[in-house]
């Protein structure tokens, strides 16, 4: 054990931090490899006992205290034995183990009212807790409090007792639930019903508030209701409804199998109930497959026409999704328990108007007015629907179709003036002799002249297109008489800039707005102009020196054949050649044009 001494030492450090960490699963690894070392160390068991309990072993935690009984003493283990006693269900085996501690502590007096609570003894589990809030100073009150409002909720629902007022506060949604409890089992329903939505107003912002409420969060919290002993605690229908949560758990965080797994049981235990169905659809419709989802419900309201209802709806809103607008509305047609509600005559309506089906709307309404005229006629809702399928006949010009709406409303009120008036414009269209009829019925103008100022209904806030008054001011002399000058003002023009080489005595062109190409004057460009020149550049000659060369327009030209006499023989012996004469300078003032060296050498141009 010497030789131990120090990894003994660093698995009791590891199993303080993994107690501290909540890591009870590692913390149980390290004490059984203490035990492994020694089988009685006391400290090693008791940890062991507590990781157990932490993890939900009770079986195995009281599997060890009833193996160590001569080590491991009540007043040492007894809490933990009792309460693994109170997890496993065996009441009565934790009520004489925790009589027979001889300290009772505060957690075993919480304990034993529980215990208590659980025996349905409930006149001493309430003096327990009596005692444990008046002698406990702690951060538990309120939870002490929650549960000594279930003890009086108990005695009022099941023992018909008057319960006693504690004045106890209503501050949390569980205390305000006991208290509606309470007043059920007195009789009070109205009382209770304002209690218990007060509960589920405070129960909705407690959850609001809470900022772990995700989807990671409601897995670990679903697998608190997974321990052992919670069906002894829940009725049927709530651990049915633990069980659907868990599928949408297992939905949401894209387990599929798990899911389909957990809707097959609930559909064998419950072959009629609609939930496991529509999340199986759900599921479905995740997984893009909406054929199969639509197929399914189909089936299963063929089988179950009990819950059609609720299916038949999700049928219409999955048409919907794909955009079959006209197979959901058959849907909807076909549940005959909401056939003839306002909202579903509604909502059929406003699809056929979508889908430009004005005659199938026209027939819902229809179909309406005659069921509600069988079996509730002159009702508020019976000429409801016939004021609204006339307004909508109207609107789509079915005025011929609309004027048996407005004869049947008004013979209910011959006094009301706006449905004559509808009438008679009605009739108006398809039968002016019955309108003609129907217009004697009008009231005189006389009574229907009403004391209107028209200054205040031009002022009012919906008018337009208002005469304005000009505002007088204190004190503003009269203005005077407008004069044919003054009738209206006209803005003044900035002046033009002018050119720079304007002349204001030279009379402007009348043809400059015009294109040049388009005025009287235009001669088009001089053709031939460029011809005049021989050349550019180093071969060329200017214009001037062509005029020189022009033999015909010199009259002092010699002959170019040799004259009778002369000194010379021929008369082209001094004659220089056109390609190698220089060309002569086109004026006095042209300058020469700088010469250009010529890159990378060293003689010019």
């Amino acid at each position: 054990m010497a030789s131990g001494s120090g990894p003994v030492s660093a698995l009791w450090t590891e199993i303080n931090r993994c107690g501290q960490n909540g890591d009870f699963t590692r913390a149980l690894k390290a004490v059984n490899k203490i035990l492994y070392e020694n089988k009685d160390d006391v400290t090693a068991l008791c940890c062991k006992i507590v990781c157990l309990i932490q993890n939900g072993g009770f079986k195995e935690a009281l599997n060890v205290i009833n193996t160590h009984t001569k080590s491991l003493t009540s007043d040492m283990i007894g809490f933990e034995k009792a309460y693994c006693e109170y997890r496993l269900n065996r009441v009565e085996h934790a009520l004489k183990t925790i009589q027979g501690i001889p300290e009772q502590t505060d957690k075993l007096k919480e304990l034993y009212a529980q215990v208590l609570y659980r025996l349905e003894r409930y006149d001493e589990c309430l003096a327990v807790y009596k005692d444990l809030i008046r002698n406990s100073q702690d951060d538990y009150e309120e939870e002490r409090k929650t549960n000594l409002s279930a003890v009086l909720a108990a005695q009022s629902t099941w023992e018909n007792t008057s319960p006693e007022d504690l004045g106890l506060p209503e501050s949390s949604y569980e205390l305000c639930y006991n208290a509606a409890c309470c007043l059920i089992g007195q009789g009070q329903l109205s009382q209770a019903m304002q209690k218990l939505q007060k509960a589920e107003e405070l129960c909705r912002k407690s959850l609001a508030e809470d900022s772990d409420q995700n989807v990671f969060d409601s897995k670990k919290k679903v697998k608190l209701t997974s321990a052992e002993g919670v069906e002894h605690k829940l009725a049927k229908k709530q651990l049915q409804a633990i069980e659907i949560n868990k599928a949408l758990l297992a939905m949401y965080t894209n387990q599929a199998d798990q899911c389909k797994k957990l809707l097959a049981s609930q559909q064998a235990q419950s072959p009629g109930h609609p939930r496991p169905v529509l999340i199986q659809v759900a599921q479905l419709c995740r997984e893009k497959q909406h054929n199969k989802a639509i197929e399914l419900l189909q089936r299963f309201s063929d089988q179950h026409p009990e819950s059609a209802s609720g299916i038949k709806l999700t049928m219409a809103q999955l048409y919907l999704t794909q955009g079959h607008v006209t197979k959901a509305c058959d849907i909807l047609k076909s549940i005959e328990e909401f056939k003839y509600k306002p909202g579903m005559i509604s909502a059929l309506v406003t699809m056929y108007t979508n889908e430009e089906d004005i005659d199938s709307a026209i027939d819902v309404f229809t179909q309406a007015i005659q069921h509600y005229q069988s079996e509730q006629p002159g009702s508020a809702i019976h000429l409801s629907l016939v004021r609204e399928a006339a307004n909508y006949k109207l609107k789509y010009g079915r005025k011929k179709e609309a004027t048996s709406d407005l004869e049947q409303l008004w013979k209910q009120n011959t006094n009301d003036v706006h449905t004559l008036a509808q009438l008679i414009s009605a009739y108006s269209l398809v039968d002016q002799d019955k309108a003609k009829a129907l217009s004697k019925h009008l009231p005189s103008p006389d009574t229907m002249s009403f004391n209107v100022d028209v200054d205040e209904l031009e002022n009012s806030h919906g008018a337009t297109y208002v005469r304005k008054k000009a505002a007088k001011v204190v004190g503003e002399s009269q203005p005077k008489e407008q004069g044919p000058q003054d009738v209206k003002k006209k803005k003044k023009k900035k002046k033009g800039k002018l050119p720079k080489n304007y002349d204001p005595k030279s009379t402007p062109d009348p043809e400059r707005w015009l294109p040049i190409r388009e005025r009287s004057y235009y001669r088009g460009k001089k053709k031939g102009k460029k011809k005049e020149q021989v050349g550019r550049g180093t071969q060329g000659a200017t214009s001037g020196g062509s005029a020189e060369l022009d033999a015909s327009k010199s009259a002092s030209s010699p002959p170019t054949s040799p004259q009778p006499g002369s000194g010379t023989g021929t008369a082209t012996s001094n004659a220089v050649p056109p390609r190698q004469q220089k060309p002569a300078v086109a004026g006095a003032a042209r300058k020469k044009a700088p010469q250009k060296k010529k890159k990378g050498g060293k003689g010019g141009w």
